[in-house]
């Protein structure tokens, strides 16, 4: 599973939009839509912020659940 994929299920889960899930990771909008575009992929702070803020182990949001 890619990072797009396991993004968005992250998202379905959560029952979060784009604008919803910026806010509570702390970017805009608009970043969240490139990473679900795969224009870009987050950083590690972005990364570490997605964990804390939507209670997920780093594993899941790097896809080594599988």
């Amino acid at each position: 599973m890619d990072f797009i994929d396991i993004l968005k299920d992250i998202m379905v889960d959560q029952n979060l939009n784009q604008s919803q899930f910026a806010k509570l990771v702390g970017v805009k909008q608009s970043q969240v839509s490139e990473w679900l575009k795969g224009k870009s992929k987050p950083g590690y702070d972005s990364l570490k912020q997605i964990c804390k803020a939507l209670d997920i182990s780093g594993n899941r949001i790097l896809g080594l659940d599988e």
